[in-house]
Order: C-alpha cells, then structure tokens, then sequence
C-alpha cells in the first residue's frame, strides 16, 4: 500500500558532476513544516558501500561520493542550484515556469548517472539492442512520469511545499511533446464557434529540460540526384540535395529498476547556416532560404496530403527519420564492444543477432530500402546477403486495416525523390516475384495483386515492401490479426504463413494508474499489496473483494472524488459547469468516420428528444463527452466536429433538459487531458464499425480505471469481452462476419432510415436545419453521406441495437452496487492489457532478446575509492569512449 501511495522506494541514483558547493543561502522556506522525511529515505553512502566494491570495473565513468540527496533538504539545495546556475534567476524575479525548469532539472539530475550506467551496461554486456522506429510518440508529460519512476515524487512533492511552491501546479506548465498524431497530436486544436482551428503546438517555445543535443553525431541525408554506374559497374548515387540530421536524446526511465532507455529525436539542419554572399549584396530572404526549406522537413509531422506538396514532404520526413536513425544504429553496431575493442573485423552477418528493428505501421517502411543501400552501396555487401540480413532484422507492426494509412507513393514522386531506393525496390520485388512464381506457377493474376508496385495507379505499396522485407509481421489484437491473413495480406499469408502473429496492444499501469489515478492505487493496494505495478495479472486477486460492502463503497467513492477533480479542471480549463452526480459517457479518440462519433450524437439527439417530448421521463442524468482532433484536410470528421458543437448548443440553450443531458466537445485532446478525463469515466464508449478497429487502447485505459464499455465486438473489445464476461460489456451491434454478409447482400441505408422513427426523427431534424437554423444546409454532406452515398461505415445499421445497449446502461446505473460490482470485475480483468506483457512477448516471439528481470545496479556499485575530485568525473579507459549516449 505504502508504495503505491507514494510510488516512493529507495533509489541509489549519483550524478556526474561535483554538488559539494550547492547553493544554501538563498532557502528561504514558506512553511515551518518539519520535513519528515530527511532522513529516511534510503539513500546509501559511497562510503557505506566502500567495502563491498570488489570486482571494479575501470571502464567506467567515476562518480562514487558525489552525493544525490534524496531527502526534501537536498532536493531544495538542487533545486535552488539550477534556479541560479541553469535559468539564471532569483525567487525575487523567477517566474512559475522558471519553478518549473528548476524542479524538472532536479529530478533530471536523478536520472543522469542512471542514464550513464544503462548505456554503460548495455555497453559492457555487448547486447542486443532494440530500436523501435515510429514516426509518433505519445509522451505525454515525462516530470512527474518522472518522479513516479524513480520513486521521488512524495519528496519533491514536499521540498516544493517546504518552499511556497505547489508541485501539482508547476508540473501542469509542461507541455506535451507534440510527437503524436491524430486523436493527440500534430497541432493545437481550437474549437471557435464549433469548428475545428488548427494552430502550431509550439512545445519547444521554451528550452526542453529533458533533452540533450547530440551535435557530435551529426548525420547526412541525401534527396533527389540521380544513379550511375561507376567504373567498376557499382551502382553510385550523385548529384543530391544534402541535409543534416542532429540527434536530441531523451531520457525515458524504467520503474524502480535503474534502467533509463533512450528516446532519440532527430532534428533538420541546413548544410550551411545562408549565404553570405547573398547576405552582403542585400537579397536577406534568399541569403536564409536554404535553412528555411530544411528545417521545413521537421517542421509539422504529417502535413496535410491533399496536395503533392504535402505528399513529397510527407515522404521525405519518412525518409529522413529512417536515413538518420539506420545510419546511427550501422554506427553503434561498428562501435560495440565487439569490434571497438579488439581487432576483430566488422562482420555484418552478426548484424541481426545484435540489432532488432521493429517498423511501427507503414511510415518507416523506406527502412527495408534504405538498409538494403546501406549494406549494399556503403559496406560492399553482395546483394542477396544484404537482404537475409535485413529481413532478419526487421519486423513490422500493422496498426491499420484502412487502406489510407496503409501508404501508396506515387511512382514518378519517389523515383524523383529517392532515386536509388526506387531502384532497390524494384530489385525486391522482382526477388519477390520470382519465389510467388514458383509457389503458384503461371497464376499472373496473383503475380499482379502480389506486386510491390501498383502497375495500373502507378504507385509504390508501402506496406507490401513492409510484409516482403520482414521476418515477423503483426497485429496488434487477435481479431485484427486474424483479418490480416484473411483480407488485407491473404496472398502473403499463404505465402509465408510463419512469418504473422498477433500482440495485443497494451497499456502501462504506471501512467494510467498509478500515476493518473493515486486514490484508487491506494485502494487496490490496499487490498492486495503493490506487485500489480510490474505484474498487473495481479489484479485478478480483486475478484474475491467483489461481495465486499465496504470495498465497493470506496470504489464508488472514488469515482465520485475523481469526478468532482475533473469538474474542477472543467471549470478552470473550459470554463464549463458539470453536474459530478451524472453518469460520464465519454468517446475521447481521434475523430475518424469509422470511429462513429457520429452514431454517438445520433443517440443524444434521441435522448434529447425522449426528454422534450416527456419532461418527467425517468432518465439517468447523463453526461456524455467527446474529445479527439480530425486531421486537418478530414472535411466530414470536422463537420461532425460541429454537428456535435451544434447539439450541444442545442441541448444546453434548452431549459427543459435540466441536468437530464449535457454534452461537451473538449477540445485539443492530449495525454495530459486523457489523464484528467479517463479517471472520471463512467461509461466508455467503443463503437467503431467491427473489423475496422485494430485495437484500441483508450478502452484498456478506461476499464483500468473502473468504466464500462459499451462497443461492437471490435478490436481489442473482443479480449475484453474475454477477460471480463459477456455480463460486464455492453456487446452491440454486427460481427465482421455480418458486416461482410451485409454488403454482400447489399446493404441500403435509407430501409434503416425509413424502419426506425427515432433514426428518422434525428437524421431529418440535421437535415432541415434543427440544429443550424443559421444556415439549414450547414450538414447536408452528412446526411449525403449516410443516405445518399449509403452509409458506408453502417452507422444506420447499427442505430437500434447501439440505442437498446444504452438502454441497458441506464437500467444497470440506476443499481450502483451491480454498476460497481461490474467495475471492480473490469479493473480486475485488464492484467492482460499491460504493456509489459505485450513487450515480453515482443522481446521472445520477434526480438529474440531476453527482458532483463532484476535491477541493474546503481551508478555507485563497482568503483574503486576515489583519490581526488577531479576522479569523480574522470574517464579512466580507453574502452569508454566507444559508448555512446
């Protein structure tokens, strides 16, 4: 219990330079409070661990005594230190951001001779590494992940107390990194008058604490050009546009285990700062164009693609992502202890057995490509070795059944662009023909479909190189991947069926729990002790508290406290005033017509008008939240956006609703927002079109945090219903198998339309102007759309049965003790949805690495005694400088 309160156990963390002289003076405590916790907190000496450094390791960095305080005193004496020495101010000037940098520095200051060990280890234990590309990470904010990791966040919460400052506050400064898309990321979302504004997420307006440049390793990237042969017949890329890629690192903890991994970004960088000659003779704006044009490259992820301009720089942040971060892994795999040390030669055919590379979706699929040139053109591999080796190290994630994210490159686009790489594709897939020839000889048809290149669309398949050029390929739920081999890739499949798994997506318990949720993790523990922190199959053990009157009290209080926090954020953030006592209906993801946020609204405005037509209806006051951002060039998605905006008017301009409806479009949907919002969940709503949902993860977020769901038998849905029981889902709708006999029957919107009055009722009060008397017309493409155009996301088809499901939720949530009594069985069947499971498997299915168990030991383990202090940061061997950071 004591754990999972303050997620706060004894860490060995040094850091590598000297903090003997902190900065004392300028304490000046708000509070008298005794600091409790001084000396308690399991820091151990260098001194005390003198005698028990036996086997020293001189490759190592030296920072033995350089003391990490562990206690308030210490971090008000870091924390000081950087408020003067790194931002440069004093608490007469200093600003609550400035607060902020100085805390998050601290804490970084924890994490520094942790990030130096794990690099330092891996180094010294020449392993395997695995480097997972993706153009998006959904970070959120990493202090107080931070804190919680490393088990400080009670101590610094109360250092910060000690001083005046309130820690909740300042780590409510940071932004979200803006490495995401879709429903969290790429762009700021405003919501004006009900349509969607999209403005720049400027995260880095101010200096990031968390990262560090790596300007050492700079790297080229080339584009355009052309190929020749040269004299010896080798084929030579020449004449392209060179630009460079900085790394900047980010230091990504593990919990309580001494690890911290590396996220590493890559930034854009002109090869020459301007012009000056240009400058001198007064054309300014041509003088910087170069830099300009570059750094246009990392600018904003995933520009709109509705036009070529878009799609070419689209396709170069792909490459350019993928050329920077191959190059480096080549680099590291030549400086492994392997070979840095000894006089071995460099052996590639070694390659897959120290490096995974694992393709996350069809965005870094020039990976296949642009390894293959690496080895071919750059270490004179000979060209069917440089594929085994390739297709040994990488594997590839399919995230999507949707056929516009599953990537299509024009032919005459790419071969401009990437002239070389075009080349080696055309080399794989003639290699690829040949062994579907010899399975299925004279089949031509198959030949055509099997193609890595679109003949009649002339296009480049993105996600055929990925299949062809892996050794494992997955989905990412069973439904998803069982669909994989029997729609999407079912020639591959039959090709090489060994190559496809499944690995179901999963969650960490420590963000969207512990961290999120401290009132109910101190609750679970409470009852069954910490160990579902690293093993959340521990919360099964629940089961046997279901009966338990007091335990089902406290679970229902803490819904209701953590609905009344998020009806503060409501207040402060969107200036919204919510009932905590009504039922939280929440459907929080990217906006996204498969997704059917727009069968959602439907439902409202058949409850909106059940309450009009009988004021006294005996109706669970209801909540019901959307959140998620459409992709900017999305026109219907941001329609529906205010299709929903415009209900919600209706419904809150209508003084005969009462507390009976709310509705709220939250706008610019983030990690940090997710946090607030899921904790308070009531009923989560998961009702994508079966077999177009891959997974999901916001439906594992909401269960772990005691919701429902109510959805189709769709993605990760299907596991859920597993887990937890058919009777603690609300399961509605069609199955793919009865989506599929549908269309095949022939599916006609308007039966549905015309069968149904309340579905009649709503789609013309949309149509004629009910909801947008300023301009009557305003949703006619939905209605085009659902009618017209057929309905092909089935939303009409599924209207009845989604609205009996909800009639289902309101009986049941007029029963607390049965709602919560489900709600503990839903907490208690999400074990499986742990991303350490799902990474486990990863590490012994694809990766073929073992996932280190026991904690790596602490930065002072293993040091002679120091003679001096300039030792302290000393490097002693040779050795160290083949690590890399």
């Amino acid at each position: 219990m004591e754990q999972a309160k303050s997620a706060l156990k004894p860490v060995e963390a040094t850091v590598t330079e000297n903090v003997d002289d902190l900065i004392a003076g300028d304490l000046e405590d708000k509070s008298n409070k005794p600091n409790s916790s001084e000396a308690t907190n399991g820091s151990i000496s260098s001194e005390n661990n003198a005698s028990e450094s036996k086997g020293t390791d001189l490759g190592q960095m030296r920072i033995r005594n350089i003391p990490m305080p562990e206690n308030a005193q210490g971090i008000k004496q870091r924390f000081y230190h950087h408020l003067h020495f790194t931002v440069v101010k004093d608490r007469d000037i200093a600003s609550n951001h400035d607060y902020y940098t100085s805390m998050a520095y601290t804490v970084r200051d924890h994490l520094v001779g942790l990030w130096i060990r794990t690099n330092q280890y891996h180094f010294k234990n020449d392993e395997k590494r695995v480097y997972y590309l993706s153009l998006e990470f959904h970070m959120g904010r990493a202090l107080s992940n931070c804190m919680i990791n490393l088990g400080i966040k009670n101590t610094v919460d109360e250092a910060m107390y000690q001083m005046g400052l309130n820690a909740e506050e300042l780590e409510e400064l940071e932004a979200d990194a803006a490495l995401g898309n879709g429903g969290l990321g790429i762009f700021q979302q405003k919501i004006t008058n009900g349509y969607q504004d999209e403005y720049p997420d400027n995260w880095l307006r101010f200096p990031n604490p968390w990262e560090i440049a790596r300007p050492e390793h700079l790297i080229p990237i080339r584009f355009y050009g052309k190929v020749i042969n040269d004299e010896n017949g080798k084929k030579k890329w020449i004449d392209a546009v060179i630009v460079h890629a900085t790394p900047y690192d980010t230091p990504i903890p593990g919990y309580n285990n001494n690890v911290v991994n590396t996220l590493r970004l890559w930034s854009a960088k002109a090869l020459g700062a301007f012009n000056f000659q240009l400058f001198n003779s007064g054309d300014y704006i041509r003088a910087v164009a170069e830099t300009s044009l570059t750094e246009n490259i990392i600018r904003v992820l995933y520009p709109n693609d509705n036009f070529d301009e878009g799609k070419i720089l689209r396709l170069k942040q792909e490459y350019f992502l993928v050329s920077a971060s191959l190059q480096d892994i080549i680099r590291r795999f030549k400086d492994s202890k392997s070979f840095s040390i000894s006089n071995q030669k460099i052996d590639f055919t070694h390659f897959h057995e120290k490096t995974a590379i694992q393709l996350n979706d069809t965005h870094p699929a020039l990976t296949i490509a642009e390894l293959m040139r690496l080895f071919i053109d750059e270490e004179n591999i000979e060209w069917n070795q440089a594929f085994d080796i390739t297709k040994k190290a990488i594997a590839y994630t399919n995230h999507t059944l949707l056929s516009e994210a599953l990537e299509r490159w024009s032919i005459e686009m790419f071969k401009n662009l990437l002239p070389r790489h075009y080349e080696i594709i055309q080399d794989i897939n003639l290699h690829h023909l040949d062994l579907v020839r010899k399975k299925w000889p004279g089949n031509e048809e198959r030949v055509k479909r099997m193609s890595i290149f679109g003949e009649e669309e002339q296009v480049v398949k993105m996600a055929y190189l990925s299949v062809v050029g892996s050794h494992v390929v997955n989905g990412v739920a069973q439904l998803h991947s069982s669909l994989l081999k029997s729609t999407l890739f079912k020639d591959f499949y039959e090709l090489n069926p060994e190559k496809f798994q499944n690995k179901t997506n999963g969650i960490t318990p420590r963000r969207w729990l512990l961290l999120c949720n401290p009132d109910l993790s101190e609750l679970i523990s409470s009852k069954i002790g910490d160990d579902w922190i690293t093993d959340l199959s521990e919360l099964a053990k629940l089961r046997a508290y279901i009966n338990d009157e007091q335990f089902i009290r406290d679970v229902q209080h803490v819904k209701l406290e953590n609905k009344k926090k998020f009806v503060k954020v409501l207040q402060h953030d969107f200036n919204i005033k919510v009932n905590p006592d009504t039922m939280f209906d929440v459907q929080a993801k990217r906006m996204h017509e498969y997704k059917r946020q727009l069968l959602n609204c439907l439902h409202v405005i058949t409850l909106y008008n059940r309450i009009k037509d009988n004021p006294n209806i005996d109706i669970v006051p209801r909540t019901v939240i959307f959140s998620g951002k459409a992709a900017p060039g999305y026109l219907l998605a941001k329609l529906i956006i205010k299709l929903i905006c415009n209900v919600a008017r209706t419904v809150s301009n209508d003084s005969a609703v009462g507390d009976h409806l709310r509705v709220l479009f939250l706008e610019n949907y983030r990690v940090s927002l997710a946090e607030k919002i899921i904790p308070a969940v009531d009923l989560s709503e998961q009702i994508s079109l079966a077999g177009l949902e891959a997974s999901g993860t916001g439906n594992m977020k909401m269960m772990l945090n005691g919701a429902l769901t109510i959805g189709t038998y769709d993605g990760a849905n299907v596991e859920i219903d597993q887990e937890v029981g058919r009777d603690n889902i609300f399961i509605f709708g069609m199955t793919v198998e009865e989506v599929d006999a549908l269309r095949k029957k022939g599916y006609k919107s308007k039966e549905y339309y015309e069968r149904e009055p309340e579905l009649k009722r709503a789609l013309d009060q949309i149509r004629d102007g009910f909801f947008s008397p300023e301009d009557p017309n305003l949703f006619a493409d939905i209605i085009k759309n659902l009618l017209e155009l057929n309905d092909h996301y089935m939303l009409l088809a599924d209207y009845a049965e989604y609205v009996k499901a909800q009639e289902r939720v309101e009986q049941l949530y007029k029963n607390q003790t049965e709602w919560t009594k489900k709600c503990i069985l839903n907490i208690a069947g999400a074990g499986k949805f742990s991303s350490d499971r799902t990474i486990s498997e990863y590490a012994k299915d694809i990766w073929n690495v073992t996932p280190l168990k026991s904690k790596l030991p602490g930065p002072h383990h293993d040091r002679p005694r120091i003679k001096n202090k300039i030792e302290q940061v000393e490097m002693t061997q040779s050795s160290i400088r083949h690590e890399d950071y």
